[in-house]
């Protein structure tokens, strides 16, 4: 069995594109699908299914996966324990991430990042649905929603705490909520999960439903129409805090914590050894995040 082509069909399960992974080992697509087909000739079995617009794997492919992702991890241990090898990041990183998150925090890091590994290149797609990791064949996934998918690893690079925000317009006009009961007369700018809002309490959590005037899937939409003075806004303290130092948002009911696990998470496919290109992403911005002042004290 030859090591170089586990390597493509591991790659192709991820990018379910035989030209696209042949291209992150430098091969053509000639000789990456000849590459599959040996290896589909040495295990007597058919691993991928083929069509004109793209590739998937087979039942048969499914389970030899994890296999051979073992074999991989096993050989670059067993060539590492002497020294051999290499576990220099390098390659294509596929990347997913909220949009705002992504333009307000990753690309400001990624001239640095990319700086340190030159032998790397980044594909990024920035939108705020959840994307399926394995599927969309992405190597890293940042998200601020709770880890559902049990293959899925995560780990943790920054508090999101969040915060009850309004204009100074909007304060002006429609006056300023001292009690949780005062936020159900209320408009507010919410993201679409957000129609009730929770908070602790000495009495324990005590639930709020709250009437949103504007709906949008977008977190600087929401900050930005909060700014208009358009309603009371849910708001991240990595995404308002500019906007709190200058006076443009006012923090509402600071003594009452909302009740949330948020946090900003990498997430990869589980694997018996991590790939040097996703462990230099995530140390990189673990210690990025860490040094940031932007993530608050408190929700």
């Amino acid at each position: 069995m030859n090591i170089e082509h586990l390597k493509l069909f591991v790659r192709l399960a991820s990018t379910n594109n035989i030209s696209a992974a042949g291209a992150e080992l430098g091969l053509s697509p000639a000789v990456s699908s000849a590459h599959i087909n040996k290896l589909e000739e040495s295990m007597g079995v058919r691993l991928v299914h083929r069509t004109t617009r793209k590739v998937s794997l087979t039942e048969e492919g499914i389970a030899f996966l994890p296999y051979a992702e073992d074999v991989l991890a096993s050989v670059e241990a067993a060539c590492a324990s002497v020294g051999g090898g290499t576990t220099t990041p390098r390659g294509t990183l596929r990347i997913t991430a909220p949009a705002s998150f992504g333009r307000m925090h990753l690309i400001p890091g990624l001239k640095g990042f990319l700086e340190e590994y030159p032998d790397l290149s980044l594909d990024l797609r920035l939108s705020d649905s959840i994307v399926d990791l394995v599927e969309g064949g992405f190597d890293i996934a940042i998200r601020n929603a709770e880890l559902k998918d049990s293959s899925l690893i995560a780990r943790k690079l920054a508090p999101d705490n969040r915060m009850l925000c309004a204009s100074p317009s909007y304060i002006a006009k429609n006056g300023k909520p001292e009690t949780l009961k005062e936020l159900s007369t209320h408009s507010f700018v919410q993201l679409p999960s957000l129609e009730q809002l929770a908070f602790r309490t000495p009495n324990g959590l005590e639930s709020i439903k709250v009437k949103s005037l504007l709906r949008t899937d977008n977190g600087e939409a929401v900050r930005d129409a909060c700014i208009e003075g358009i309603g009371i806004s849910v708001c991240s303290n990595w995404a308002v805090h500019e906007q709190l130092e200058r006076g443009e948002l006012v923090r509402i009911l600071e003594n009452f914590q909302l009740e949330s696990d948020t946090a900003i998470w990498a997430v990869y496919p589980s694997s018996r050894q991590l790939a040097p290109k996703v462990r230099a992403f995530i140390d990189y911005f673990a210690l990025r995040f860490e040094n940031m002042r932007c993530w608050g004290e408190r929700g």
